[in-house]
């Protein structure tokens, strides 16, 4: 059985797609799923399903469009420095903390 690769990329990162259908688009990653190796990003990958309505929860039905799971290797995390996709890094801090930082600028990927 294959070990998954902890993913650099989390929740509510920003990130570019700089592959596929959606090629050039920016968003907010919404979701994503270390064991499949991929993530859901806000306006990328719109898919359009067909919805039952719920009246329990207050849904209607219909046809709605919603983000499916692109390959993480398809998006790439934008450095806030430049505004540009970069890889992203680990560095250790003095009190021994670990935290991403972008590998053009150097600067912290961390909110």
């Amino acid at each position: 059985m294959a070990t998954t690769k902890r993913p650099k990329i989390k929740k509510n990162d920003q990130v570019a797609v700089i592959a596929g259908r959606d090629k050039g688009k920016r968003g907010r990653v919404l979701e994503v799923s270390p064991a499949t190796g991929k993530v859901k990003v806000e306006g990328a990958g719109m898919i359009k399903r067909h919805q039952k309505a719920n009246p329990q929860s207050n849904r209607g039905g219909g046809i709605i469009e919603k983000e499916a799971f692109i390959n993480i290797s398809n998006v790439q995390l934008i450095d806030p420095q430049s505004g540009k996709p970069t890889r992203a890094r680990y560095k250790i801090e003095g009190d021994g903390t670990k935290i991403r930082v972008a590998s053009g600028s150097g600067h912290s990927l961390e909110k």
